[in-house]
């Protein structure tokens, strides 16, 4: 087994976690502060995003620096510290490698720029008029995704922000330096990276316009994506080490072969299709209800089909690019610790190893801005004015961004209940939600029914049940829409997992037979007892198991 199967790995996004310095940001001295709390909470290893050297247009998705740190996060005699620190609570730190591109303010960039032929070479430059792209690909931020420099008389490409460029992955020498980063931090005792889009790195040998898209087909697990992340990988001694590929728009059949180990590419896959199913017509920037009949479907087609090809599932709701699940698919009012105990067990208990958001342990919910003013993220503020210009009025584009912004879920952790929830002592870069005064983690920590001391009981069974990590998946009920039931298995062990996606109680197709099963985990009370299960309660979970042993003398 691979020893990240039974790993539970926490997400911080540094710039909200917590501060140290009395700035108003997120730094690395905050996040040492707190490797206390992350151990009681159980997890194996830390991934933060980028706190490289940043102009932070794009919160430090855009890097002039690989190998520096931004002073807003602290120094490299901080970051080594919090290695050592987190290191001796028997936690491993994962880093953020944004390879697609570089800020414009990277040394490479601006030597590309004064028109240096070498570093040219480094991003993606087309010659063209002035006025005409070389393609019609669109940005993900909105937009063109060419940007044209009148000296040069070229245009760059930017999958993302304008200040964003593109790398070169067919010229070698950009692959060396690439490789080189890792190298760095491979050396400073690291134990695992998280690689941001690295499904868009390999680019067409020709670019040409996209008739019935925005140009994604085109560039998306690209042609020579596979050959790039195994020279990556070989090259740079990191085949052992947790390694995540954050998959953009990809396919089942490509993230197998990203995760198989006999490929040697990367330990497990984020993909986003189970996070499309509130899209009206697949479109970020329009509401509709969730579709949970085809939530269930993709999260069965990708377990399964990773399950038979041996794959994995790196298994997430919520991150800094999301909404809070508790807000998107639960009921963050009246039902509010019912349903975030049924989300985070629904995919706890699943194939593939489980990741937690900052706050998602606590139950955070979205902020509920009510102005553009509070909003931070660049795409949200370019949407609002492309809504706006698409004839939304300042209210219907303000309820959309309120479901679907970043921001949602890039406010600081709620840590007490004072003024800035105990994340600083000054106010901070964005608002913090008015809940804080009940949700943060000192209340929950002292309450035994709270949803944190529910996610330790949820880590605490992956350590004790091999049949979570390394269990078979297979699912009931599949034509219900609104439950979410599922059955681990290995040879001696049985686990039965039932969740109920709605507000109200729901009856199951047929009564299933629970006698010799014991209660490990849910949100109403033991079931102990009980010969079978006919319906489930609003937001009702439960988790039950049996061994091998029990069946026989049943």
């Amino acid at each position: 087994m691979g020893t990240f199967k039974n790993h539970v790995i926490y997400q911080i996004y540094t710039k909200s976690f917590m501060d140290a310095n009395g700035d108003g940001l997120g730094d690395l001295r905050g996040v040492c502060s707190r490797l206390d709390y992350l151990k009681e909470l159980g997890v194996d290893d830390l991934w933060l995003t980028p706190f490289f050297k940043s102009p932070l247009r794009d919160n430090g998705y855009d890097i002039s620096d690989y190998l520096a740190i931004d002073p807003v996060f602290g120094t490299m005699e901080d970051v080594e510290e919090l290695i050592a620190q987190a290191d001796q609570r028997g936690m491993g730190l994962m880093f953020d490698m944004v390879f697609n591109h570089t800020s414009t303010e990277h040394a490479w960039f601006q030597k590309a720029l004064a028109g240096d032929p070498e570093y040219l070479d480094y991003y993606i430059f087309k010659d063209g008029a002035p006025d005409t792209p070389p393609t019609n690909w669109e940005s993900k931020f909105g937009g063109s995704a060419w940007e044209y420099v009148p000296h040069l008389k070229k245009w760059y490409l930017h999958l993302f922000d304008v200040t964003q460029a593109d790398l070169n992955w067919e010229n070698p020498r950009v692959r060396e330096e690439l490789k080189n980063v890792i190298r760095f931090w491979k050396q400073k005792g690291i134990r695992g990276f998280r690689f941001d889009v690295i499904n868009l790195i390999s680019k067409p040998e020709q670019f040409e316009s996209d008739r019935t898209g925005d140009g994604r087909r085109f560039y998306t697990d690209g042609p020579h994506i596979h050959e790039y992340l195994k020279e990556l990988v070989h090259d740079t001694g990191i085949q052992d080490m947790i390694t995540v590929g954050e998959m953009s728009s990809t396919t089942l059949n490509h993230c197998v072969r990203y995760s198989n180990p006999a490929e040697r590419e990367l330990s497990m896959v984020f993909s986003f299709h189970h996070l499309k199913v509130d899209y009206k017509d697949g479109k970020k920037w329009e509401l509709k209800a969730p579709d949970y009949r085809q939530l269930k479907r993709l999260l069965s087609e990708w377990q399964l089909g990773m399950q038979e090809q041996n794959g994995w599932n790196a298994l997430f709701w919520c991150n800094h690019d999301q909404p809070r699940i508790v807000s998107r698919l639960g009921d963050e009012h009246r039902y509010w610790k019912e349903s975030a105990k049924m989300l985070g067990t629904a995919f706890h208990m699943l194939r593939g190893t489980p990741y937690i958001y900052q706050g998602e342990e606590l139950g955070m919910t979205n902020p509920g801005y009510q102005t553009i003013g509070e909003y931070r993220d660049v795409e949200s503020i370019n949407y609002y004015k492309i809504l706006l210009a698409e004839g939304k009025t300042e209210a219907e584009a303000l309820q959309i961004l309120g479901a679907r912004s970043r921001d949602n879920g890039r406010t600081p952790m709620q840590w007490n209940a004072e003024d800035y929830a105990g994340f600083s002592n000054r106010k901070p870069w964005i608002s913090i939600p008015d809940n804080h005064s009940s949700i943060n983690a000192e209340a929950e920590r002292a309450d035994a029914d709270s949803i944190l001391n529910y996610y330790k009981k949820l880590i605490s069974l992956r350590k004790q049940y091999p049949v979570i990590a390394e269990g078979t998946v297979g699912f009931l009920f599949e034509e219900q829409e609104e439950t979410f039931c599922y059955q681990r298995e290995t040879e001696e062990e049985t686990l039965l997992v039932l969740n109920n996606f709605r507000d109200r109680k729901v009856t199951l197709p047929e009564a299933l037979d629970i006698s010799g099963y014991a209660y490990l985990a849910g949100n109403y009370g033991n079931t102990e007892g009980s010969a079978e299960v006919t319906a489930l309660k609003p937001y009702e979970t439960m988790v039950l198991y049996r061994t091998r042993n029990k069946m026989a003398t049943d």
